[in-house]
C-alpha cells in the first residue's frame, strides 16, 4: 500500500531497508511509512551502524616516540587522534607515567570511582591521586596536547617522550624509564603469562 508523506510519495506497512553492505542483514519496518528520501537516509544510517559494529571498537595501540617541546606541548599519534576525539584527560599515571583518556572512557572511569566508599582509606587515597590530578586537555589542530608542569615534572618528560596504547587508554613514558621499565617486563613476560594464565586471564 503506497501513501503521502509530507508532499512525497511513500510506502506503507512493510518497507524493506537494505544495507548497502551485501553482508548485511535484510530489516524490515512494519506498519510504516516512508519517502523514498527517507528509505536512502535509513540505508545510510544501517550501513554506517553495520560498519560500527565490525571496526568501532576503540583500541589504542602501538609505541610511539615524539618530541615535548619547550612550552610543554606534545603531538599524539595520528592513529590516536582518530579515536580519541578533539579533547582527553590527563591524570597522574602509575609507574611515572601519565594516564590519557577519552573523555567518555574518563566518565566511566569517574564513575566507578564514585561507587567506591569513603569509609575505605584506600579508596579516598586513590580517588584523590587519580581525580584531583585530572585536567582535560584539547588536541589542536595539528593533533598536540599541552601537558601541565605538575604532570611533566611527576613523569619527568624531557625531550623525548614515548606514547604507548594500552586498550582504552594511552600513557606517556619519560623515554628512558620506559625502555628501562621495558627491559625488566620483558625478562619477566613467560612467569607473568603463567600467573595470569592460573588466574583464567590467559589461556
Amino acid at each position: 500500500m503506497r501513501g503521502i508523506i509530507g508532499g512525497h510519495e511513500g510506502v506503507r506497512d512493510i518497507v524493506p531497508l537494505r544495507a548497502r553492505n551485501e553482508h548485511g542483514p535484510r530489516k524490515y519496518i512494519q506498519g510504516a511509512t516512508l519517502s523514498t528520501k527517507t528509505l536512502a537516509l535509513w540505508d545510510k544510517v544501517e550501513y554506517n551502524i553495520y560498519q560500527v559494529g565490525i571496526s568501532g571498537i576503540h583500541m589504542l595501540i602501538g609505541e610511539y616516540t615524539h618530541t615535548i617541546d619547550e612550552k610543554n606541548r606534545l603531538s599524539l599519534p595520528s592513529k590516536f587522534r582518530t579515536e580519541m576525539g578533539k579533547k582527553v584527560v590527563l591524570t597522574p599515571g602509575l609507574d611515572s607515567c601519565i594516564f590519557v583518556f577519552t573523555l567518555k572512557e574518563w566518565a566511566k572511569i569517574s564513575e566507578k570511582l564514585s561507587e567506591s566508599s569513603m569509609l575505605n582509606a584506600d579508596s579516598r587515597s586513590f580517588n584523590r591521586f587519580l581525580l584531583g590530578g585530572a585536567v582535560e586537555a584539547e588536541i589542536d589542530s595539528i593533533g598536540r596536547i599541552l601537558v601541565p608542569d605538575f604532570l611533566k615534572d611527576r613523569a619527568n618528560l624531557k625531550g623525548k617522550a614515548v606514547i604507548i596504547g594500552v586498550n582504552t587508554r594511552a600513557e606517556i613514558w619519560n623515554e628512558k624509564a620506559w625502555v628501562e621499565y621495558k627491559m625488566v617486563v620483558e625478562k619477566q613476560a613467560d612467569a607473568l603469562a603463567e600467573k595470569l594464565g592460573q588466574v583464567g586471564m590467559l589461556s
